[in-house]
């Protein structure tokens, strides 16, 4: 049988899509599966749907951060909550997106070192200063990659797939998709194991 692929939808102001990020390393070796990452506009998304954040709702938000950490003990994985929650995504996502469209090697980088500096490291990325340091400190060329998250080649992009996301049903993040079938939530990553077993 062909190896799986799995479409994977996210956005790093998610902890939910931090914490699935951390297991697809092991979830490829588990299974075969290829995997794709696609950048979404979390924000975009929930405009569009009607759907809310956790946070909207205090106690759930206190739940669910509680829940997350329950996660990363059982992944082995670690999780901060960032001070500066909820971090506005927009130019890390739009950086994501440029890369994708110089087909950059790198890309997968990004993915690690955004998500690290967010989940592990607390850095405030609602600063455009830190944004730039963190990765310089990684060794991208910041002044270039921010340079690209205003080309309107890059916005326009970023709002397509976010539209495409939408059009796929998806409502959050993280989402994934195998064989067309949709699965919500890193809490639902058994799931999406059995599903690239199938």
């Amino acid at each position: 049988m062909a190896a799986q692929h799995l479409d994977f939808y996210y956005d790093f102001g998610s902890p939910a899509a931090y914490l699935a990020h951390t297991q697809m390393q092991r979830l490829k070796a588990d299974t075969g599966a290829s995997v794709t990452f696609k950048p979404m506009l979390l924000g975009g998304v929930f405009q569009s749907t009607g759907n809310r954040p956790p946070i909207a709702c205090e106690a759930k938000g206190r739940y669910v951060f509680d829940d997350f950490m329950r996660f990363a003990k059982r992944y082995g994985v670690p999780l901060v909550r960032n001070d500066n929650f909820p971090i506005i995504t927009t130019t890390l996502m739009r950086g994501a997106v440029a890369l994708l469209l110089k087909n950059d090697p790198r890309y997968d980088d990004y993915l690690n070192v955004i998500y690290k500096a967010i989940w592990v490291d607390n850095r405030n990325l609602n600063d455009p200063a830190v944004v730039a340091q963190v990765l310089a400190e990684n060794g991208f060329d910041a002044a270039a990659l921010l340079a690209a998250t205003q080309e309107q080649p890059v916005k326009d992009e970023l709002k397509k797939r976010t539209e495409e996301a939408v059009g796929h049903g998806i409502f959050g993040a993280p989402s994934f998709i195998v064989n067309g079938e949709l699965f919500w939530g890193q809490d639902r990553l058994d799931f999406v194991h059995e599903a690239l077993r199938a």
